[in-house]
């Protein structure tokens, strides 16, 4: 499938993805087929959140967190067909008397944004590197919740990653923006090759605001990864009421496409997707959802996607919340479970 788009004019800011190019991108990228559950812990009582999903040395992993009662770990899990997953074990665990104590939900950078790409991670100056959701206050998502930076030597391993570094973005912080001053949460940084932001790191990430009580999708730049400035005056992606969340970013020919979760602007939680030319400039997908709940284990939330394309087939992994508890679930573009 060619998704070239116009033409280079078109990257022009302020210029919308026309509605014929959305309507190719939702028919590259939708997933029809329920697989059922890929991620699941023995201990019901417990949650699987979260995948972020890259390869190497021909091997499938996947980061995701887990939430106990008291807050986030990460975890690692490795795949040889996407479908079977084992675990490896933890890679972010708690910690005493640090501002990150009972909270390390963890997303790893960098990973190769190209569709149908080898999803290969990125070393930066001889590391690799993750963003996390960090706080010391113990419960779900509970307190003032930050975005930190951890790195590692080894990215296949189940060992502890360093998050002795300071926090990068706060609500605390004071040239923090009026969508985001009360909590931040999830986050994702690509590399930008183009620089469209003159930066060649971009953060997205979801904050909800003390009076603006809703959950947008906001940008930050960096020219190191460790120093990070806010990106833009107002959320990227908003629907001024809900929350729309998790980004995950990819590109299809000249095309970056946004998938995200929507919820509580309209019953449920749900997937979507946006466009773009610049990574700046989103045109919001206004059709039909990428995912909806339709079984008993995503009755509740179908939510919080990785998407990538392999071997001709679309995966697109997500939060599932039904029947058996917080686990992650799988739909594809191709029924895989004949």
């Amino acid at each position: 499938m060619s998704l070239t788009s116009l033409s280079q004019t078109n990257t022009s800011t302020n210029m919308e993805v026309p509605q014929e190019e959305m309507e190719k991108v939702f028919d590259e990228i939708k997933t029809p087929f329920k697989y059922g559950i890929v991620i699941q812990h023995p201990d019901s009582t417990k949650m699987v959140d979260s995948p972020t999903i890259f390869r190497k040395n021909n091997v499938w992993y996947m980061t995701y967190i887990v939430f106990d009662g008291k807050g986030y770990e990460t975890w690692l899990s490795e795949s040889d067909d996407l479908l079977h997953w084992e675990s490896k074990g933890k890679i972010l665990s708690f910690t005493e008397n640090t501002w990150d104590a009972n909270q390390k939900a963890g997303y790893v950078s960098l990973v190769d944004i190209n569709w149908a790409s080898d999803y290969s991670v990125e070393k930066y100056q001889d590391k690799y590197w993750m963003t996390y959701l960090g706080g010391n206050t113990a419960g779900y998502e509970a307190g003032t919740l930050k975005i930190g930076l951890a790195n590692s030597t080894t990215l296949t391993s189940a060992t502890e990653w360093n998050t002795k570094l300071p926090p990068l973005l706060s609500p605390d912080d004071e040239d923090v923006r009026w969508f985001e001053d009360k909590t931040i949460y999830k986050s994702l940084v690509i590399r930008d090759d183009s620089k469209h932001t003159g930066h060649p790191f971009v953060m997205y990430y979801n904050a909800k605001g003390d009076t603006a009580k809703y959950e947008s999708i906001a940008m930050a730049v960096s020219d190191d990864m460790l120093t990070w400035k806010r990106y833009g005056e107002n959320p990227v992606i908003t629907r001024g009421k809900g929350i729309c969340g998790d980004a995950q970013i990819t590109k299809i020919g000249d095309i970056y496409v946004m998938f995200y979760f929507g919820a509580f602007w309209k019953p449920g939680a749900f997937e979507r997707f946006a466009c773009s030319y610049d990574l700046i400039n989103w045109t919001d997908w206004q059709g039909e959802d990428l995912l909806t709940p339709s079984e008993d284990y995503d009755e509740k939330y179908a939510h919080k996607p990785w998407v990538l394309k392999w071997n001709g087939v679309v995966y697109h992994f997500y939060n599932a919340v039904g029947i058996s508890g917080r686990v992650i679930a799988l739909a594809t573009s191709k029924d895989l479970t004949k």
